[in-house]
């Protein structure tokens, strides 16, 4: 412990947000972790000697957080990276993205706010970058063996660090013309610069990892010629089977798909296209999904300079307090929070709701109408209950000149060729099915991630890909010193 009174002495402090009205005329991250290390140091210094660190189990990659919190106490920021990236090959892409299992995990926060491990963790990677702590790890000698990854996500890009850092040869496949998956299109810039995905990107090339871009894995190249000319092949595609919204008058021309709308908002950000064809500037944005991916849509909504957004979510709005009967103590809650995009419609005023909350909770879609043109004019909603069954006299009409749907993903995309050409199967949640050893049934084709598991954390993309690469590492010189922090058949402590 850095200071045995820490947790009694020192309050919960979590980084201050620029203000809403500077952020959101830019795209740049929220909070900028490099400036904040004074705080990060004393809450750190939170961290109790609990002994046994549920922290370590509520987190997926297994971290070593008391150990790195406790030097980051001691401003120890090298021993602190070092401790970092033993688990965690992308600390500041998990720092910034994952909702922090751990912290509901910690000790402390059975009775009182936890440690900010999220932040400290953030505030660590950053800092070794700065410091040149960050540096390519080539191995020592090559295996001769050859290993394709296919998806450039956070998954595949850590089961390919895994694999090149063993000394085979790798070769990463992305569709995009830049790798980083999702991370690169998915993720809007106010939450995770490109540069954080581009700095990493070129460490691994630097350590030998090669990156094919613009390549279609299912098309060209056939997912059997993969297999033919490498001696394994991961599959880290992920889920992009989005769910669909089965309801009249979804055909109406201005209802689009989070993922078709992100991406090239990423774009316009990253200077490959003027401006969004479907920019949300001037219009009335309803958002059907309450989820993350919705949040991403508001804030990314906002800063397009939307008339007005409103995030609509089936679950009744939850509590503020855990509830200690449903989900006790080490779980991860379901809580009410309110996300950097929500504070900003609600500081704004862009969310045309009577609380000033962009989100309508226990809200479900009952049909969209239209113009006589075909275009999207209005969304109409019922209010449900806990069982999602419709409150009579409860309906309303939105506005809407866009509507994006956040719904999630149930698994890899069915149109690529890959599963057909490999003969491959899903299983009834939609996902890869594998074995304990990560492998499907096509000889030398293991699968990982959101593709294997159903759409998750990017915490858990990243365990799984360092475990898939334990699993192949294993498969092609009979042994492995590789870590596996996972199984396949893990799964985390709530959904």
């Amino acid at each position: 412990m850095a200071d045995p009174e820490g947790f009694m002495n020192t309050p919960r402090e979590e980084w201050p947000r620029r203000p809403v009205e500077e952020r959101v005329r830019d795209w740049d991250e929220v909070a900028t972790p490099g400036a904040l290390l004074p705080i990060v140091s004393k809450q750190a210094g939170r961290c109790m000697d609990c002994g046994i660190p549920f922290c370590h189990q509520a987190c997926p990659l297994g971290n070593l957080i008391p150990e790195w919190n406790i030097l980051a106490a001691r401003g120890d920021w090298a021993a602190a990276a070092e401790r970092l990236h033993a688990t965690d090959n992308f600390p500041e892409f998990t720092g910034l993205l994952c909702p922090a299992p751990c912290e509901s995990g910690c000790v402390l926060a059975i009775n009182q706010p936890a440690v900010t491990i999220k932040n400290v963790e953030a505030a660590i990677a950053e800092r070794a970058w700065q410091d040149g702590l960050v540096t390519a790890r080539p191995p020592d000698r090559l295996t001769g063996r050859t290993v394709a990854v296919v998806g450039s996500g956070p998954a595949g890009l850590a089961a390919a660090q895994q694999l090149t850092r063993a000394g085979h040869t790798v070769a990463v496949y992305e569709r995009d013309d830049r790798p980083g998956g999702l991370l690169r299109y998915g993720i809007p810039s106010f939450k995770m610069a490109k540069q954080q995905v581009d700095r990493r990107i070129e460490q691994m090339r630097e350590e030998g990892t090669k990156f094919r871009t613009g390549l279609e894995v299912g098309r060209d190249p056939r997912a059997t010629d993969l297999c033919e000319r490498y001696d394994a092949v991961v599959l880290a595609v992920g889920a992009t089977a989005w769910r669909e919204l089965p309801v009249p008058g979804r055909e109406l021309a201005g209802v689009h798909q989070a993922m078709e709308y992100l991406p090239l908002a990423n774009r316009v950000e990253q200077g490959d296209i003027p401006v969004s064809p479907l920019s949300a500037a001037g219009r009335n944005v309803v958002i059907v999904g309450g989820g993350d991916t919705g949040s991403d849509c508001l804030g990314t909504a906002i800063r397009e300079g939307a008339r007005s957004v409103t995030q609509l979510d089936i679950y009744p709005r939850p509590g503020t307090e855990r509830d200690e009967e449903r989900e006790p103590w080490p779980t991860h809650p379901k809580l009410y929070r309110m996300s950097a995009a929500h504070e900003e419609a609600r500081e704004l005023g862009t969310a045309p709701l009577a609380d000033a909350d962009a989100r309508m909770f226990a809200a479900s879609t009952l049909r969209l109408s239209g113009d006589a043109g075909g275009r999207v004019r209005s969304v109409h909603l019922v209010e449900v209950d806990d069982e999602r069954r419709p409150r009579s006299g409860t309906e309303r009409e939105l506005p809407a000149d866009l509507v994006l749907l956040a719904l999630g993903f149930s698994g890899p995309g069915r149109g690529d060729g890959i599963l057909d050409q490999l003969d491959l199967k899903l299983d009834d949640s939609g996902t890869l099915e594998r074995d304990r050893d990560f492998a499907t049934s096509a000889p030398g084709v293991f699968a990982a991630g959101d593709a294997a598991r159903g759409a998750s954390l990017i915490v858990w993309a990243i365990a799984e890909g360092r475990s898939v690469a334990s699993a192949v590492d294993r498969h092609l010189t009979g042994r492995t010193t590789l870590p596996s922090p996972i199984g396949a058949f893990d799964r985390p402590m709530s959904a």
